[in-house]
């Protein structure tokens, strides 16, 4: 994992563009997003791995596929690997963290209520979706950084 300074701007604007081209889903966005920042040594599997998230889990209209892909990358990089591992209960804390600042800005964090009154697909849908998904990528990343000592610049 790096130790430079992580331009936080640039993670959201990174995430932001991965949804807007259709390049990746929200949570495959930032998966992506930070792993390849933050130099995480973990195959292109990881990514696919977040496949399952968007549209609030595979179209179910759920949780916010955004904030299941700021978790995984929270899990990814404090995550447990290990039976019984104490790591579980800090990442469990940092999850709910970045789940009730997402809370805090969209009210909701059901996909199904955030996207209501938008068409699937629509500029409206894709350019509210891209902004959610590169909220969490930089309050992700945000979060990673004060936890690691990460420097950071915008």
């Amino acid at each position: 994992m790096t130790s430079q300074a992580i331009n936080l701007s640039q993670i959201r604007k990174t995430a932001t563009q991965y949804y807007s081209d259709a390049d990746f889903y929200c949570s495959e966005a930032i998966i992506k997003t930070i792993r390849d920042a933050f130099e995480i040594d973990m195959p292109d599997q990881i990514i696919a791995m977040a496949s399952g998230f968007p549209q609030g889990i595979g179209t179910a209209g759920c949780t916010c596929g955004a904030i299941s892909g700021g978790v995984m990358a929270l899990g990814m990089v404090f995550g447990r690997t290990e039976a019984k591992g104490t790591e579980v209960t800090h990442t469990m804390a940092l999850a709910q963290e970045l789940h009730d600042s997402f809370r805090a800005k969209n009210k909701v964090t059901c996909c199904r209520i955030l996207i209501r009154n938008l068409e699937y697909g629509s500029p409206e849908h894709v350019q509210q979706c891209a902004r959610f998904t590169g909220e969490m990528a930089y309050e992700t990343a945000k979060i990673i950084c004060r936890e690691k000592n990460i420097p950071t610049t915008e």
